[in-house]
This record gives C-alpha cells, structure tokens and sequence, in this order.
C-alpha cells in the first residue's frame, strides 16, 4: 500500500468540507498554506565527540484566532509534508475547541531511541536555539508530542529562558512541563480522557450503553495505554485488544491495561501476555467491537480495509488514522467516527490551561481541570454533532465547518480577507 501524503489528505479534508460552506475562494487559497514555514540545521555534539547534524521544522499555520499552538515531534521518518499536515488540524482542533489559539508544530528528524539523555538534550537546546525568535507565550507556544515529553519540555523551557534572559512569564512559553516548573495537573492522560469523554457523548447520541460494551486499542503507547485505562475507568467498558508496534493480543474476557502495561515495559511489547491471543495489528482493526481505538500512526484504516471495519464507533485518538476514501466507506457502512481533531482535543485543551496558568500564576486542583476539560469537550462533541445532523454530513465535515468558519470569521474580522 502506497501511502498517501499527509498534507494532501489535510487540504483534501479542507476542500471537501468546504463544499458545505459559504466561503470565499481567495479564504479558501488562504487556508491551504501555511502562513510560516522554518526549516533548520541543528549541530550537536555527539556522546563519543563527533558532531551529528540534524533538520528540524516550525510550521506555524494559522495565527488568525491567536498565538500559534502545536507539539514537537522526535521522529527518525519526520517530514515537512507531515509537520505541515499536524499544524493545519491543529489549526482546526484549536478552532474547534473554541481556544484562543492558531494551529502550528515542530519536528526533528533523529532517532532518539539511539540516543543518550545528554544528546537529546543538547539537540533539544540546540532546536531552541534555532528558533527561538519566533516563539514566545504570545506568538507560538509548543508542547511534547511523539517522542518528546515533559523532560525535554523543561530542557526547551531553560533554553528559552537562558537565551531571553526572562523570568515569568518564560513558563509559557512551553506547555507539557513538569509540575515543578509550572506544568499542569492532568495534563499526562489529558488527550485520552477527552476522547473518553467525546466516546461517552457519542454513546448517548447514538443510544449505546458503555457499561460492558467492547474496546479495541490500535497503539499502546501513552495515549493508547491511557484509552484503556479510562474506557475502563471511567466509561466501563471492556478492553478486549490492545497493540503495539510488534504486534496485538486479544482476549474477548478482557485484559486489565495496567496488568498488560506492566508486562510492555518487561518485554517492550504486548505480544504474549498471559491468557490473551496474539493477533496482528490489521486484525485488531477488524474485530467485531463496539469501540475501535485507533491512538497510534496516520492511515492505519484505509480504502483497503475500511469495509472490513466491523466496530459501532471509531474514535480516532491518533491524528489522520483515516483516509478521505475511507472515511466516505466506513459512513456508507453505518460507522460512526468521532475525528481526531476533535477527538484527540484534549491534550491541547489542558495545554491551554497550563498556558492560563502560567500567565495568571493561578494553579488549579485536579478535580477544576477535569471538570474544565469534560466541560469543553461536551460542548464541542455537541457543536459538531448538531452541524453533522442538520446537514447530514459525515461527522469529519461538519468538525471542518465549525473550525473552519470559525478561523474564516476571525480572518474577516482581521480585514485579512474581505469576503
């Protein structure tokens, strides 16, 4: 399978939702290009003396509702195509969430599975360094997304600090950092617990109840292993499939997902876990499930096996795990899909109050962030749903028209098109 261009599937997306809109044409040009674009040469010093030289991308896509807002990817087959596709839907998924943000994303290409703690942070330091003079807490604010987290965040955060020679606000300049250093509770599950909490509003639309209901997890890393944990947690249901990058494992009884987190971390994979059935990830995809979880990679459904999909919902935790083509098969078929950037809108959403936090100096108890996140994600599960009923339009498109007519809004009000 060849796979399709990730930023041909965002315009794509783009252009089909348009369709639904009242939009100029010259907005319409606007919106499919990035509004920078910062490509960089990062040198660092390697553990055994050499230097290794390392490209790394800023994509800022859309300032037009705010600062720009968007994770850093460490990723050894990162591209621009992808950094840009990220930085759109970021666009959208701000938009969507009603946050005062624009859309943007960074990404190295490296390896740093093959890397020592001292090279990740000179290249963290070094990234930083190359573009810091495009990022602050009130023009670009990145945050951890594959790869990074909140050990680099704080490295970034020093680097920008050391280099501004500024104090507070500096902390908001990065959001996913450590509590210590102004990072906020319930950032670490926030993009699965809101996507729990989008499946909980799906269910009462389409009249499912959860409680026992079957769920199959596609990638088993923080956000996949989070999915499990509150499918069961907090929407009871029943964690039948989980994967990761060597294989899956199925067992119709249930697993427990800390059990068969624990049993990753010894073995680095999920493959053999006492009592369950070792599958390949294409099968997990195509059980019969009330919930598929896709929460790892781009275009893991496709044309090709979208009319395999046998699940009641797919709710899309990782971005652009469906092609355009298979999401016009898998809406013939009846399948509802909650889309990624609406989905997976959490982890942004908790950013955003990290962001709060860190302007304010105000820091909220776990119980405000939670009730803060369940309380957006409720209304923009419901915005959506409400356009793709009345218009009867896939769930994706109508995610499109209330993201994008709100950035077409802010553009006019600008002046920065005039119709």
């Amino acid at each position: 399978m060849v796979k399709v261009d990730p930023f041909e599937i965002a315009v794509k997306q783009l252009e089909r939702a348009a369709q639904f809109m009242d939009i100029s044409d010259e907005a319409l040009e606007f919106l499919k290009r990035p509004q920078r674009i910062l490509e960089v040469t990062i040198p660092v010093k390697m553990d055994d003396g050499s230097v290794k030289v390392f490209t790394g991308f800023r994509v800022q896509y859309n300032w037009a509702r705010g600062p720009t807002k968007g994770g850093i990817r460490y990723h050894p087959d990162e591209t621009l195509s992808t950094v840009k596709a990220l930085a759109a839907w970021m666009t959208w998924k701000t938009a969507v969430m009603e946050l005062p943000y624009g859309g943007g994303k960074g990404g190295i290409i490296c390896n740093p599975k093959e890397m020592s703690d001292d090279e990740l942070e000179n290249l963290s330091r070094g990234f930083i360094r190359a573009i810091y003079d495009i990022i602050n807490p009130y023009s670009d604010v990145p945050a951890p997304d594959v790869y990074t987290n909140p050990k680099i965040m704080a490295w970034m955060m020093d680097e920008y600090e050391t280099i501004v020679r500024r104090k507070a606000p500096a902390f908001g300049i990065i959001t996913g950092k450590p509590l210590s250093i102004g990072g906020s509770l319930g950032r670490e599950d926030a993009t699965s617990r809101g996507a729990a909490y989008t499946i909980r509003e799906a269910a009462k639309v389409l009249g499912m109840n959860l409680k026992g209901a079957t769920l199959a997890v596609q990638g088993y890393g923080n956000a996949g292993y989070f999915m499990a944990k509150l499918g069961v947690d907090i929407l009871g249901m029943k964690v039948v499939a989980v994967s990761d990058s060597r294989g899956a494992i199925y067992n119709p009884d249930g697993l427990d997902p800390d059990d068969v987190l624990n049993w990753k971390r010894q073995n680095r994979t999920v493959k053999d876990y006492p009592g369950a059935t070792n599958i390949t990830n294409e099968e997990l995809l195509e059980l019969e499930v009330d919930v598929l979880a896709p929460s790892a990679i781009e275009e893991v459904i496709t044309e090709d096996n979208a009319d395999n999909i046998k699940a009641k919902i797919v709710a899309e935790v990782a971005n652009g795990p469906v092609t355009p083509k298979a999401d016009e098969i898998l809406k013939e078929k009846g399948v509802f899909q909650i889309p990624d950037f609406l989905c997976n809108a959490g982890g942004v959403t908790v950013s955003y109050f990290e962001w709060v936090q860190n302007i304010t100096g105000e820091y909220w108890p776990l119980e405000v962030v939670h009730e803060k996140l369940d309380k957006k994600m409720t209304k923009a599960f419901h915005d959506v749903y409400e356009v793709a009923k009345s218009k009867n339009i896939h769930m994706r498109d109508a995610a499109y028209v209330v993201a994008v007519s709100r950035v077409y809004q802010a553009m006019k009000d600008r002046g920065w098109v005039k119709k």
